[in-house]
């Protein structure tokens, strides 16, 4: 057979996945239908998935192995990314099995144990994946059953344990959860996900900035103006999500996970090396950094939190938020939010990064935009019109859509020198042939290998949060709180999120 020329072995740094058996608690949820058998089945589909392995539903619910399996294929062929193939589906099933038991039942874990031991018997993997897809109030509960009956340990084998988000709800709770985790599970064996940092654009940032001279001899404060951060959804509290969301709001839900790991990603300085540590300690970095709120009056200057009121999103009327399903009238959670953060170092120092996240705005999407510093006022930027022309700016799509662009100025064909801005564009799915994989797909694997590379690190969860901690206190806590913004639903938000750059010259961009 000839060997393919285009073949990329030399270049993968990937850990290879190990067969083990995965057991999801919450497995009656929406996060294991929609995401993670659909992932698991897709990676079986791309003959990724490690022989042998083996599904342990774990749910309070009284079903059996058929019923369980039957209520998965029926939302797989919804949601498959690549399509539902029943024959392999068949196939793939038969290694999915159902354990009933309430989640703080011991006697239901002891039954789990002698069901592993079972299988182990029969030839499974002795290596164990815990996943824990729970609500959050279980997840002490979980943790502390699983330590008590010792499935926290394999005589032959590895035990691991992910956790889902979210990772607390402020500095104390997720204090909390990291030290029942630690007595249940090593660090190197705890996996706290965060389905953004799975996405491939995500990844690729790393491979952009360090594998690209290009970039990263510009990647500081001499040569980049600004950094912006958006997050939109069109949505807003459907499907009963009000309940949680009310609770939680914009900054607890998005930005002390999924868009601090970003900013990380964005600002981080090349790591050491490419193991779990060397790039997580790099990160933590990162967030030590942000610039601190000295008062309430600060978080007022720096943060803009809004909600929405009734309006038109693609052409449907929709209420305010505080007249949401399931959400207080006179709630104070924000559904919106807006951020101007300084990282105190000497590569970034002075350098703006914006970053906003909000629910009901026009459109869904999730991008970075690196703004480069403008060209010197003289030869073709003198131009009459020129300053208000875009300039130099990197895009970083994450989702949908996924790729990256770079903004650039050039000259219009024709006798005179007429200058018009151009994008140079690269998507994932016209450069590659085919879709990106999901996000979970490639975090279960590495889980499996033990790559924990993806996955967030005790103390940057804990620092992450005493840095939002500063802004939740100020807006609940303070005796003069920041005031509530408000913006109409379909709008690209509040009015005071515009002065926010307007103060520094800048203007958000529109996705």
């Amino acid at each position: 057979m000839e060997e393919n020329p285009f073949r990329e072995t030399d270049l993968s740094l990937r850990n290879r996945p190990e067969s083990c058996v995965v057991v999801i608690f919450g497995a009656t949820g929406d996060l294991t239908h929609r995401k993670l058998v659909p992932a698991l089945y897709n990676l079986a589909l791309d003959g990724d998935l490690p022989a042998g392995l083996k599904v342990v539903g774990f749910a309070r619910r009284d079903k059996s192995d058929e019923v369980f399996r039957e209520g998965l294929r029926e939302l797989n062929q919804k949601v498959s990314r690549q399509g539902h193939d029943e024959e392999l589906w068949e196939k793939f099933s038969e290694n999915i099995h159902y354990h009933q038991s309430n989640f703080n039942e011991k006697e239901g874990y002891a039954r789990l144990r002698e069901r592993l031991e079972e299988m182990e018997k029969n030839g499974a993997s002795p290596n164990r994946l815990f996943y824990i897809a729970s609500a959050p109030e279980f997840f002490d509960d979980i943790l502390l059953n699983l330590k008590e009956s010792g499935l926290n340990e394999s005589e032959n084998g590895w035990c691991r344990a992910v956790v889902e988000k979210p990772f607390g709800t402020d500095l104390a709770t997720a204090q909390h959860l990291n030290q029942v985790v630690a007595e249940t599970f090593q660090e190197k064996d705890t996996y706290r996900i965060d389905h953004y940092l799975g996405k491939e654009t995500a990844q690729n940032i790393m491979v952009l900035r360090f594998a690209n001279a290009l970039f990263e001899v510009l990647w500081n404060n001499r040569f980049i103006d600004q950094v912006q951060i958006t997050c939109a959804e069109d949505l807003g509290m459907e499907g009963g999500r009000g309940g949680y969301y009310d609770k939680a709001g914009a900054m607890r839900d998005m930005v002390q996970n999924h868009l601090l790991q970003l900013l990380s990603l964005i600002a981080m300085e090349p790591p050491a090396d490419l193991s779990a540590d060397g790039v997580r300690d790099e990160k933590v970095k990162v967030l030590k950094c942000m610039r601190p709120f000295s008062s309430a009056e600060e978080v007022g200057e720096r943060v803009v939190r809004a909600q929405y009121t009734s309006g038109t999103v693609n052409g449907n009327e929709v209420v305010g938020y505080r007249r949401e399903d399931r959400v207080n009238p006179g709630s104070m959670t924000e559904s919106y939010v807006a951020l101007k953060i300084f990282i105190d170092n000497w590569r970034w120092a002075g350098v703006p990064f914006y970053m906003r996240v909000g629910k009901r705005l026009p459109k869904k999407g999730t991008e970075i935009s690196i703004h480069l510093k403008e060209a010197p006022n003289v030869l073709f930027n003198a131009a009459a019109g020129a300053e208000a022309m875009p300039g130099n700016v990197l895009v970083i799509r994450i989702q949908p859509d996924e790729g990256i662009s770079l903004g650039i100025r050039s000259k219009r064909p024709g006798p005179a020198a007429t200058l018009q801005p151009v994008k140079m564009d690269f998507r994932y799915q016209t450069s590659f042939g085919k879709s990106s994989p999901e996000a979970y797909e490639r975090l279960l694997l590495d889980a499996m290998a033990g790559d924990a590379t993806l996955f967030a690190r005790k103390d940057e969860v804990e620092t992450a949060w005493r840095w939002v901690d500063q802004v939740e206190d100020a807006w609940h806590k303070a005796a003069s709180p920041p005031s509530m913004a408000e913006y109409a639903a379909g709008s690209w938000g509040p009015k005071e999120a515009d002065a926010l750059l307007a103060s520094e010259g800048h203007e958000w961009r529109r996705l």
